[in-house]
């Protein structure tokens, strides 16, 4: 279920459901397989999956369609809002969003809408729905020509332009004076879209990366009717994938893909200096994607609602790659110099790396003397006596390292922890506390650190 947001749509988690849990993943299949993966190298894919990622981006566009085909004077209006719709690379926009809007504009009203193209780059299938023909053209000016015919003979239609690896943008004058619809799939790389969308004045449809559940149900169904035990060995290698390169389905569901992919992260991790840190922080939203850069595989988009319009805004595409880049910016910066770049940083990068840098200032002897002084205790229960804080008495046993902890199940060795390190756990969900040391005093200490304002730390027990 979805609630409308100015002119968008988000899911409504708070919705009241009764009987069963809702679905998570719907499949939509084709016996020929869809245009998307006609030249695919393992062939025709026939089923992709929808999640409400997927579905949202529908509904908008659906939307769109029935506020213009109620609108009486279409002289006001004479097209279909123009759409663009971005996401992070590999996350299905092509495959799942591109098919899942084929599909239902198919199924739309003929009377209403008579013609759905879909192009990718150069080549395009025209879809005839009063004739049942489809019509497939290698270039732009075939593309056009037949358009143009049925446009000339009255009909509606709506296109979806799927920008190719190639990175070929529509050009303005593409889609038909009035009566089409027309949407741009595209990552975030800015040449793909902008001067069409300004042209047009297209509105976005930002969408996010697939989360954990979503995953694991596409992984259920790629798996189905093998043994229980196969499909949890196969959910392991996922989940796995997913917790160093990402929730990115295109590279986490076999292991060349996965591979592949880790080859472009650990490039991507070595290709950062002192200048792209500079440049990670002091630009942000479309700004990085300007140009080809490595840091690309190591942030995903994230979707925010700003005056009714969708925007998005930089974050680490997983905890993994979040730490083993703050880890890598420490090494290159200042502590000082670093914190200004905090401050100065223009995405959401900042409240991010800001709590991961409050932790980090524990291992600074100057911030914890500063710190230690100005204290506030909290009381302790009735009838127990209350005890000074070791970290008070004694600053100077602050930790001096600073260390991560990878999850247990993929750890290849048992870790020896020592004392005055300052661990961080890898992982959301770790008990009750963002951060932990030992302190080597009388008794041995356990010092944990929350820094999250969140009400809750939701955690799982094992």
């Amino acid at each position: 279920m979805y609630r409308a947001v100015g002119a968008s749509f988000e899911k409504d988690d708070g919705a009241e459901r009764s009987g069963a849990a809702p679905p998570r993943l719907m499949v939509v299949t084709s016996d020929k397989g869809w245009p998307y993966t006609l030249n695919a190298p393992q062939g025709p894919i026939k089923d992709f999956f929808i999640n409400c990622e997927v579905d949202r981006v529908w509904q908008i566009v659906n939307s769109n369609l029935t506020e213009w085909f109620s609108n009486f004077d279409l002289s006001l209006n004479p097209s279909p809002a123009r759409r663009l719709l971005i996401g992070t690379p590999g996350i299905g926009k092509s495959m799942a969003a591109g098919s899942y809007l084929l599909y239902h504009l198919l199924h739309y009203d003929i009377e209403k809408l008579q013609v759905v193209v879909h192009c990718f780059g150069e080549k395009a299938y025209v879809f005839d729905k009063t004739a049942q023909t489809v019509t497939k053209c290698k270039d732009k000016t075939a593309t056009e020509s037949v358009v143009d015919g049925l446009w000339l003979r009255g009909m509606n239609g709506y296109i979806i332009y799927d920008v190719a690896k190639k990175g070929t943008p529509p050009a303005t004058i593409f889609i038909p004076a009035s009566g089409w619809g027309m949407i741009v799939v595209s990552s975030p790389k800015v040449s793909n879209y902008d001067e069409w969308a300004k042209q047009l004045k297209a509105r976005r449809i930002i969408m996010n990366c697939p989360d954990e559940m979503d995953v694991k149900a596409m992984s259920t169904w790629m798996k189905q009717g093998v043994k229980t035990d196969e499909q949890a060995k196969y959910w392991k290698m996922v989940k796995t994938h997913m917790y160093f390169v990402g929730p990115i389905p295109h590279h986490i569901f076999d292991e060349e893909s996965f591979n592949e992919r880790c080859g472009a992260v650990r490039f991507a991790l070595k290709s950062i200096n002192e200048l792209t840190v500079k440049e990670y922080f002091s630009r942000g939203g479309e700004s990085p994607w300007y140009s080809e850069d490595p840091s690309h595989k190591l942030v995903k988009i994230v979707r925010e609602l700003y005056a009714d319009s969708e925007m998005f805004f930089n974050a680490p595409i997983c905890v993994y790659l979040k730490e083993e880049t703050f880890e890598r910016f420490l090494r290159l910066t200042e502590y000082n110099s670093f914190l200004k770049l905090l401050l100065a940083s223009k995405d959401i990068i900042f409240p991010i790396f800001f709590e991961c840098f409050a932790l980090k200032s524990f291992t600074e002897s100057a911030f914890v003397k500063a710190m230690a002084n100005k204290l506030t205790e909290l009381e302790p229960p009735t009838r127990r006596q209350a005890k000074p804080c070791v970290l008070k008495l004694n600053p100077e046993l602050h930790p001096k390292v600073y260390e991560g902890l990878v999850p247990s199940e993929y750890e290849t060795k048992i870790r020896k922890i020592n004392y005055g390190v300052l661990y961080k756990p890898w992982v959301t969900n770790f008990p009750l506390v963002d951060a932990f040391f030992f302190m080597e005093s009388n008794p041995m200490t356990l010092v944990g650190l929350q820094m999250t304002t969140a009400s809750q730390h939701h955690t799982t027990a094992s």
